[in-house]
């Protein structure tokens, strides 16, 4: 119970750390979604495009190389803080020359300083990378929690003042950097750890031995996220991007709680008992039942409650982003089995495994999107969810011979939750037809929703409640 214990606490120093940082975040983009256009968003969004593909380079795979080893110490660590801050300084050099040329592309060259600008994020977080997997290492959240909220609150202030002031969309970008820059001060001001005048190419090899497969899974499964903005970006408007990123973003900001914070947590303390196989599977199980218990309420709300909420929060002009959340709302549903079952993979230090599975993934993912990409946006966001189905189903199939849990199991551990989540989300979807205000909608909606789900799973004595009930009571009594 000890380590149950440790690592719940960890999770939630995690959650509250994502949770606090993701409500403020929301409340600054309800903001300035309110006082900037659609088009201003789908500019940055297809800036940001490229900087989150270049993000996967500040890590590299060894972060996750130097939290799997069971031995790193500090000559890993400065070898690895060295080599990352190095490539981020020549990723952000390539950047800053090509900035004139991606402009031109896309026939906007005020992309330029917007780009050069923003890019400036790759640089600063190659300065905080190593902190972030020292502290995953050593299950020392709580240091996240003060660096992510400092970082996010100050630069909602910054976002929103230069929103109010005129300046469009350059409050997003400053929002963003300034976010990045606060960020990693405050984790180098509260966390002991400090590169040392050590580096080791045979080090670096080995950690980079593991860590290269990882940073090409990493790539093509951030390249293939993002594909779809360059290409809407291009064949569409800007708005319509803006409507697809808007989508994305809701549902996006309840799953990056959850899930997250599982995957901080469940990635070190997996590799803490990555041969011990009973076990590993016992976490893995645990991991997908209770997180994916906790998803589906939260999606299949959102999803059946989508148009009072975006009228509610984002105002009329943002209507045409709800069949896009609706569809992603699915699609986040069952994020927990792929973070769970990639998760267990890692740990075993399997990465040439992972590699092949994404490789497989982006095949079948590629495919659709070039079948779909002149049907429209709405048929490239379906051919998303259809994708992350066979995703699934590719990832959860190693763990058939590594853990003896096979897909049919993982899926009849998850059924009793989404049915229920479904149910409750079917029922709900009516309240509209009262004809009251938009917030008077909503607040029963929410009000009946967790009824609902909370009764049902009394009920029909659904494990994952009855788990997450003990839980509580264990922390409350002790």
């Amino acid at each position: 119970m000890d380590e149950t214990r440790n690592t719940i606490t960890n999770f939630l120093w995690r959650f509250f750390e994502r949770s606090g940082a993701q409500i403020v975040s929301f409340v600054v983009a309800i903001v300035l979604a309110r006082l900037l256009t659609p088009e201003d968003y789908g500019t940055i969004a297809l800036i940001t495009v490229f900087t989150t593909i270049l993000q996967v380079f500040v890590d590299s795979g060894l972060g996750t190389a130097l939290i799997q080893k069971k031995d790193a110490d500090d000559i890993d660590f400065s070898s690895v803080f060295y080599f990352n801050f190095s490539v981020c300084l020549i990723l952000y050099i390539v950047m800053f020359a090509c900035a004139p040329h991606i402009a031109r592309f896309y026939n906007d060259m005020e992309l330029t300083p917007l780009i050069r600008v923003l890019s400036l994020t790759i640089v600063i977080s190659g300065v905080k990378g190593i902190q972030q997997a020292y502290v995953s290492r050593n299950l020392l959240f709580r240091k996240f929690f003060f660096a992510t909220i400092g970082g996010t609150l100050i630069s909602a202030f910054i976002g929103i003042s230069m929103a109010y002031a005129g300046f469009g969309v350059w409050a997003l970008v400053m929002q963003q950097l300034s976010n990045t820059t606060i960020d990693t001060i405050i984790l180098w001001l509260t966390v002991k750890w400090r590169p040392r005048k050590l580096f080791s190419w045979n080090r670096l090899t080995e950690l980079l031995s593991f860590g290269w497969k990882l940073l090409a899974s990493a790539l093509l499964d951030t390249g293939y996220n993002n594909i779809r903005n360059l290409i809407i970006g291009k064949l569409y408007s800007s708005a319509d991007l803006a409507f697809y990123n808007q989508g994305d973003k809701l549902p996006s900001v309840i799953v990056t709680n959850v899930n997250t914070s599982i995957d901080s947590v469940l990635l070190p303390t997996m590799a803490g008992v990555q041969d011990d196989k009973e076990r590993l599977k016992s976490m893995v199980r645990r991991a997908i039942k209770t997180s994916t218990y906790i998803m589906a309420p939260m999606m299949m709300g959102l999803a059946f409650c989508a148009k009072p909420i975006v009228l509610l929060i984002l105002t009329e002009k943002w209507l045409p982003c709800v069949p896009y959340l609706q569809v992603f709302c699915v699609i986040y549903m069952f994020y927990p089995i792929h973070t769970a079952n990639l998760n267990a993979i890692k740990a075993m230090g399997r990465s040439d495994l992972f590699l092949r599975l994404e490789i497989a993934k982006k095949f079948i993912g590629i495919t659709l999107l070039l079948l779909t990409m002149n049907l429209g946006v709405m048929v490239m966001t379906f051919s998303l969810l259809v994708s992350t189905l066979f995703s699934m189903i590719i990832n959860s199939w190693p763990n058939k011979e590594l853990l003896n849990y096979s897909f049919k199991e993982q899926i009849l551990d998850i059924l009793p939750g989404i049915i229920l989540a479904v149910i409750m989300g079917i029922i709900v979807s009516f309240i509209p037809y009262l004809m009251l205000s938009t917030s008077a909608t909503l607040f029963i909606q929410v009000v009946l929703g967790a009824l609902i789900f909370v009764i049902g799973s009394k009920i029909f004595h659904l494990e994952s409640f009855e788990y997450l009930i003990a839980i509580i009571k264990t922390f409350v009594i002790k």
